[in-house]
């Protein structure tokens, strides 16, 4: 399978893991409870196989960066986080730090 594709679905996976923590209520509910640990060793088991194909660093910048834009989102999206300039320029620069990195090992 393509490293690059398994990449995604480890971002998906972490990010899912992170929302639910945070519906975990500080681990006092156990469903939520029982996604964090599912979604989180799934996460890091497939990004384990990714490690096997392509750079760390590039594999960290972009797993790290992606689930920190998209968990940022979901925040603002879905749990009424607030939405200001300098959380959209931070954002900003993650996405852009991401790709300059994967830029210079492409």
């Amino acid at each position: 399978m393509n490293p690059w594709l398994i990449l995604f679905f480890t971002i998906l996976l972490e990010v899912c893991g992170t929302v639910c923590l945070k519906l975990s209520h500080a681990m006092s509910r156990p469903l939520p409870v029982l996604g964090v640990v599912v979604f989180y060793l799934s996460a890091f088991a497939l990004l384990s196989v990714c490690l096997k194909h392509l750079e760390v660093g590039t594999v960290y910048a972009i797993w790290s960066g992606a689930g920190t834009a998209l968990v940022a989102m979901i925040g603002i999206l879905y749990f009424g986080e607030s939405l200001t300039w300098l959380k959209i320029l931070g954002l900003s620069l993650v996405i852009l730090g991401v790709i300059l990195l994967h830029q210079t090992t492409s």
